[in-house]
């Protein structure tokens, strides 16, 4: 075991004088140490060391970029990153690829499948692979794990992460209600005290939630600090499309680097809707002239021509939104 205990050592005196690029190069010789041994081994004995090699890997690789990069003055440098990720992918190859069969809630020994490792790899790999947007390998990983069944037979911690991720995949791919499907099991199974967790998910689960239309309570907002949703939410429910945008437009940046702003630029459709619903509202009668909505937005202080009221109803209608037709020659909703 002394080429498990050179670098593992390496990589402590490191830590201690504070040199995060010589903690990534040992903690890489530590990683491609483990794998070997791994490989070599019976059972899956040595999984959980594996799983805090795996983490502390990604960890080691992510802070020591951020090092280079600072000195350097270059964002995009994620060289140790990507180096990490190929240690992750062997990791993960040996793990997916043992052939005894997975028995769930086995305990480790040295008759135990490897299987049981994957989950949490393929959960730092998406973790990585996130942070490297590089989406498209994430694919990679979904079908082998699913066909196998292996996402159902982690621990619940694994599958709540597991479920997160694939829930943003689903979001960055359109594919809203299975987005919300994974974000609604991994919020409902997450520990109660990982408050922190819950969080993060409800900061991609909220903005699919508000473009199908379903409104978060002010008492959720205010439980986890999700400030930022208030004005889209509060725009949304009364069609004040004012709020919303300025809401959307102070916390542009934020929406941007959790990649949900053009999601989130598409619920404007909802709140225009609920406008014109309490134009409708007041009006009380079927045929609406354009008129009566343009000076809706006059009020709002986001005055448009008839041209555009045209063809904002026209694109609600297409997207049913709203059920009717438009009268172009009468400037007439009916």
């Amino acid at each position: 075991w002394s080429n498990v205990l050179n670098p593992l050592l390496g990589a402590h005196s490191a830590i201690i004088s504070n040199d995060l690029a010589q903690t990534y190069e040992a903690q890489s010789f530590l990683h491609s140490a483990i794998n070997h041994a791994l490989g070599s081994s019976k059972g899956n004995w040595l999984i959980p060391a594996l799983h805090v090699v795996c983490r502390n890997t990604h960890r080691a690789a992510a802070l020591a970029d951020e090092y280079v990069n600072r000195q350097t003055g270059n964002r995009n440098d994620h060289a140790r990153l990507q180096t990490a990720v190929t240690l992750l992918q062997a990791s993960y190859s040996k793990t997916l690829n043992d052939r005894v069969e997975l028995r769930p809630n086995e305990p480790f020994s040295e008759e135990g499948s490897k299987k049981v490792g994957v989950l949490y790899i393929v959960n730092q790999l998406f973790s990585m692979y996130f942070r490297l947007n590089t989406l498209r390998l994430c694919k990679n990983l979904l079908k082998p794990v699913e066909s196998r069944g292996i996402h159902e037979s982690g621990t619940m911690g694994e599958m709540v992460t597991y479920r997160y991720y694939v829930g943003r995949l689903n979001m960055f791919e359109d594919q809203y209600d299975l987005a919300e499907q994974n974000f609604d099991y991994a919020l409902k199974h997450c520990h109660h005290s990982a408050v922190g967790n819950k969080k993060r998910i409800l900061n991609y689960l909220v903005p699919v939630k508000l473009l199908r239309g379903r409104l978060p309570t002010s008492k959720l907002l205010e439980k986890y600090s999700l400030h930022e949703f208030v004005p889209l939410s509060n725009g949304m429910r009364t069609g004040n499309l004012m709020e919303f945008s300025d809401g959307l437009m102070k916390n542009q940046d934020l929406f941007i680097r959790r990649g949900t702003y053009l999601l989130l630029e598409k619920c404007k459709m909802i709140c225009y809707r609920n406008l014109f619903k309490r134009v409708y509202k007041i009006v009380e009668k079927e045929q609406i002239k354009l008129e009566y909505i343009a000076t809706s937005f006059k009020w709002l202080g986001m005055p448009i021509d008839l041209d555009e009221v045209e063809c904002i109803l026209a694109n609600l209608i297409f997207k049913q939104y709203i059920r009717g037709y438009l009268s172009h020659g009468k400037r007439i909703l009916v």
